[in-house]
């Protein structure tokens, strides 16, 4: 039983911080540099009492509201977060019952950041083809912001809020798929929060983020994954109308695409208004590439996420939204 990816809507928070908000509070930041390296002008912030559950909630219902989706339809949920409300119990269950969906519907989040979108849509696809759900809602939502250090450069200027909801359901074409994936644990220090968990519980931490060793880890691996997703599937990179990169930087991203001798104009990038929203990033992405007229439907799109795990994963996909 194939599935395909029927609609996405994302929600991005009201309050905006523009590079101008933050030269005033960092005066000795040189912002010229700041936005070679982003390419971000400005940025979505979560309020105080705004988590990414809500967040979540404000995309799901869109979703419903403006594709015409019966919510009782879905049997599957995945919330993609690293900003849950609680450690226990799942976000997922606590959105199941907030969004008015099916008490028959499986809900679990799944721990994953910049590469989580492309492991829920492997999910997503996986219990559809295997006949455990017919229609999965994907959630991706994250609040980075809350874990950064007002003062930090490498983080603040980066990160931004954001949501992401995904209808995936059971299609007569086979349209998302194949997938790579990998991961390296032994980078896991490079981006991380270290304290608040069990390993360091009475340890308030913030996020730490090695930025040039995670630049290097995605021009390593980020060329690779795709090559071998090619190969995987017999096509070649002429083939693929557009390409989504999780919206890390725009140094990254225009790393990554030299090296993989993209032209400009087969690679979204929208990081200059939202910053990086963790795994919302390629779906926005996406949606906002369809909304523009920059993609059609059942034309290869080719996603690959990268990051915190450190972790990666691609996968070929076509859109009918």
């Amino acid at each position: 039983m194939p599935s395909s990816i029927r609609a996405i809507e994302y929600y991005l928070p009201e309050n905006v911080e523009t590079n101008d908000d933050l030269a005033l509070k960092n005066p000795e930041w040189v912002m010229e540099d700041v936005i070679k390296k982003t390419g971000s002008y400005s940025r979505h912030i979560s309020g105080d009492d705004e988590c990414a559950s809500d967040l979540a909630y404000n995309a799901a219902i869109q979703l419903f509201d403006k594709n015409g989706i019966d919510k009782t339809l879905i049997d599957g949920l995945i919330f993609c977060t690293q900003s849950p409300d609680f450690f226990l119990p799942s976000s997922a269950c606590i959105l199941q019952d907030r969004i008015g969906l099916s008490r028959n519907t499986a809900s679990f989040d799944i721990n994953m950041g910049c590469s989580g979108f492309i492991y829920a849509l492997m999910m997503a696809n996986s219990m559809i083809c295997s006949g455990c759900a017919q229609n999965v809602l994907v959630l991706c939502a994250d609040t980075y912001t809350k874990y950064i250090d007002p003062t930090d450069r490498t983080c603040r200027s980066v990160f931004g809020d954001g949501a992401a909801a995904v209808f995936v359901s059971k299609s007569e074409h086979n349209d998302i798929g194949p997938f790579v994936f990998g991961s390296d644990g032994k980078g896991a220090q490079s981006l991380i929060v270290k304290g608040g968990a069990c390993r360091y519980p009475y340890k308030k931490s913030q996020l730490y983020m090695d930025g040039s060793k995670m630049f290097m880890f995605a021009l390593s691996e980020v060329p690779k994954a795709v090559n071998k997703l090619l190969a995987k599937t017999g096509m070649k990179m002429g083939e693929i109308n557009q390409f989504f990169f999780h919206q890390a930087s725009k140094l990254i991203i225009e790393g990554v695409s030299k090296k993989l001798k993209l032209p400009s104009e087969k690679v979204f990038f929208n990081i200059e208004e939202i910053g990086n929203t963790v795994s919302a990033s390629i779906p926005i992405a996406v949606r906002q590439a369809h909304d523009c007229g920059r993609i059609k439907n059942q034309t290869p799109l080719l996603f690959a996420g990268f990051g915190v795990g450190l972790s990666w994963g691609a996968c070929i996909s076509h859109i009918d939204l």
